[in-house]
């Protein structure tokens, strides 16, 4: 090709290009470093801070508001619940009642109670009393509130301390993007304890707790089975301090596998008030329908009685 046709040809692309933006677009994209400045510790440290603060709560009374999401993939459709207000009583070790209320008429959506095995949970508006332990699933996949389990719950709402004599804890340190309110990608950096959990001989991945590098407090809990499967991921935010505990007064739990999602907004937190032995039984209605998980086949009875 001669030297003129090649510098018309030159000439020719670069006319053109600027035209063709819908074909050949590139751009740079720049992230906005975070502001905060980054704080450090150690594993130990982190584990020190789980520790402790876990040991200032023994009991927990909150007034919150419930938005309930079920449905997923399995469901195939997603189903978002009206935000209702409820009531939350914790004990440690591993007492639990929760109250849910209708929204306006303010009579009681269900009650649930957990002793950290068993479960008992009444639903007053389907007249149905469901009684199990907290391992077992309501083959009713069509009823999801029936495969709400108050102890899942209740580890997701207080985290547990790291026991070294069963557990050992490992640091990650995580880099990664997060966006603002107004879109800008951010930097941001985590550390991540993975707790491993010894059954027998075998070891296994526990849980993560990931911990913000700007404020070192514990923002996310991802919860493992022994097959290494994801079943609670909680989300920790706004937190307050309430006589020297730092506690989340936002907490997002999600359960992958049944396929729901609770976030708890609490208006009124009380810690370490006497919580008696009465706070968590809850009796058994005459006249309602019984489905009794612990019995093979899942038998549902009508009658009277009283469970405690």
């Amino acid at each position: 090709m001669p030297c003129l046709q090649r510098y018309r040809l030159a000439l020719l692309v670069i006319a053109v290009f600027p035209l063709s933006g819908c074909l050949f677009r590139s751009h740079k994209v720049e992230m906005a470093p975070s502001t905060a400045q980054l704080k450090t510790a150690t594993a130990q440290e982190l584990v020190d801070y789980v520790n402790r603060e876990a040991g200032k709560i023994q009991t927990l009374q909150a007034t919150v508001d419930i938005d309930t999401t079920v449905g997923g993939e399995k469901k195939g459709k997603v189903t978002d619940y009206q935000e209702i207000r409820g009531y939350v009583l914790a004990r440690k070790p591993s007492m639990l009642r929760m109250i849910g209320l209708m929204p306006i008429v303010r009579n009681r959506a269900f009650d649930m109670v957990s002793d950290g095995r068993d479960f008992k949970l009444w639903i007053p508006p389907k007249n149905r009393f469901v009684i199990g332990r907290n391992d077992q699933q309501n083959p009713a996949s069509d009823k999801p509130l029936e495969n709400l389990r108050p102890q899942h719950l209740y580890e997701a709402l207080l985290l547990r301390q790291i026991d070294p004599k069963d557990e050992i804890a490992v640091l990650e340190n995580e880099t990664g993007t997060t966006t603002d309110a107004k879109g800008h990608t951010l930097s941001r950096a985590d550390y991540i304890l993975d707790v491993l959990r010894h059954d027998g001989d075998t070891w296994f991945l526990s849980r993560k707790i990931v911990f913000s590098r700007t404020d070192l407090l514990p923002h996310r809990q991802l919860v493992y089975d022994m097959k290494g499967d994801v079943v609670t991921n909680a989300i920790y935010l706004d937190y307050r301090d309430d006589s020297g505990a730092n506690f989340p007064w936002h907490i997002e739990i999600a359960r992958p596998q049944e396929e729901y999602d609770i976030t708890l907004k609490i208006v009124k937190l009380e810690l370490n008030q006497p919580l008696p032995d009465d706070k968590f039984v809850l009796d058994q209605p005459p006249g309602v329908e019984v489905v009794r998980l612990d019995k093979q086949g899942n038998t549902a009875s009508n009658g009277p009685g009283t469970s405690r």
